[in-house]
């Protein structure tokens, strides 16, 4: 089995989690003295501690991506619960079946944002696709959250090419796992949403979210307000679903309020179409 499909089985791992939640809980942790420090979790769970657990997260994915030549990507968010086409179906077939209505309309509404995991999976072929034929340099790696519903989708489309792709996925009181379809070697956890969000932007050359909760919220804005105040270097950043994003965000109220600028308003495209957000970054980038 996949090395990222069994990260649950770390039993330092586990241990690891543990020891952190017994923190959160507010118990005391009591360092063993004589531990080599770096080996002691007590100690290195401590608060004083903290930066130093910054800096591996930071060290950590940097140096694994640096030596597998991983050096630019195109970042894909959105909806963890979207399901494959396939799934929606199924789960649709087995409402209809139950002849349960409120079960039946949610198999339908998972079966119309089932599109979006298609499209998703769609537009990550076609980065993979492209980039499997470039010379290694040139090459443009996905990345996402590492896990399910639009991070998979695009995990899956760069998978089946056979592209190597990456997830950085992050430890949440329920259980979450990489996804199957991303790279083994490639596949982060993360404890802080911070340094994982810095990660995601150190190696992107474009953005594409799909529509997406409060996290998919939250990782847009950022990046948004890091172009628009300069703190990072313009990139395309593509939303995908016009009538999600002109229905949830109404950024021409803002304008009215003056809460931002005309020309904010182009430091994003929206559009329906996987071809036409790959084509959006192949242009800025003239590839």
């Amino acid at each position: 089995m996949d090395a990222n499909t069994n990260l649950q089985d770390s039993r330092l791992a586990n241990a690891w989690a543990e020891l952190h939640n017994y923190a959160v809980a507010g118990n005391p942790l009591h360092a063993d003295s004589y531990r080599l420090a770096f080996t002691d979790p007590e100690f290195m769970l401590r608060r004083e501690t903290r930066g130093i657990r910054f800096q591996l997260e930071l060290l950590k994915p940097d140096l694994g991506q640096s030596a597998q030549g991983i050096e630019s990507t195109i970042v894909v968010y959105g909806s963890a619960r979207f399901l494959a086409p396939e799934e929606a179906q199924e789960q649709l077939t087995q409402a209809r079946a139950s002849g349960d209505a409120e079960r039946i309309a949610q198999a339908e509404r998972a079966q119309r944002n089932a599109g979006y995991y298609d499209a998703a999976r769609r537009f990550a072929a076609l980065v993979a696709g492209y980039s499997q034929s470039r010379p290694p340099a040139e090459r443009l790696y996905i990345c996402t959250g590492g896990g399910p519903g639009i991070m998979e989708a695009a995990n899956r489309g760069a998978h089946e090419v056979g592209a190597p792709n990456i997830g950085l996925n992050i430890t949440l009181p329920h259980e979450q796992n990489g996804n199957r379809y991303i790279t083994p070697s490639l596949s982060y956890k993360f404890h802080y949403f911070a340094l994982r969000k810095m990660h995601f932007m150190m190696r992107a050359k474009a953005l594409v979210v799909f529509p997406g909760g409060f996290g998919t919220m939250d990782e847009l804005f950022e990046v948004l307000t890091l172009v628009q105040t300069t703190k990072a270097k313009p990139v395309p950043i593509v939303l995908f679903g016009s009538a999600f994003w002109r229905a949830v965000v109404n950024f021409e109220v803002m304008l009215e309020h003056g809460t931002i600028s005309r020309a904010d308003l182009s430091l994003f495209h929206i559009t329906d179409d996987p071809a036409q957000a790959w084509q959006l970054i192949r242009d800025f980038y003239a590839l």
